[in-house]
């Protein structure tokens, strides 16, 4: 399928996307309030975790309802749905790898749905502490 716009216009808006959602960043703000140091999107490790802590071994990832697929929310285009079912099988293969290779590796990973934020951010934040505590304690 020959692509509706110019190369410079899909140029111009492939840069427009950030590896950072909105979402992402409130999350993240909230745990630097609460006292948690950590990166976001760490280019080096694999899958680049939106927040990942080495120290601790732990991997969180914030998965937008549409690009992974939600049960719940997740929707399809309507056009070129061979594309669309590909790109979204694709996308929650990746999850599984990534998802595997943490845990095989000692790692503690947490993945939280964007409707999750939406619906109670407090409680994600506060699960998502919860969660890194005991990743320092051991305890899982």
């Amino acid at each position: 399928m020959a692509d509706t716009v110019s190369k410079e216009t899909r140029r111009k808006n492939m840069q427009a996307i950030r590896s950072q959602s909105q979402l992402e960043n409130i999350v993240s703000k909230e745990l630097w309030k609460k006292g948690f140091r950590f990166r976001k999107n760490a280019k080096g490790l694999f899958g680049k975790p939106d927040i990942s802590i080495k120290k601790y071994k732990v991997a969180i990832f914030i998965d937008s309802c549409f690009w992974h697929a939600c049960p719940l929310h997740g929707t399809k285009p309507k056009s070129n749905q061979e594309y669309w079912d590909k790109k979204f099988d694709r996308n929650k293969k990746r999850d599984i790898e990534v998802n595997t290779y943490y845990k095989l590796n000692g790692w503690h990973v947490k993945r939280i749905w964007e409707h999750e934020i939406k619906l109670d951010l407090q409680l994600v934040v506060n699960e998502i502490a919860d969660f890194i505590e005991k990743a320092k304690e051991n305890d899982f």
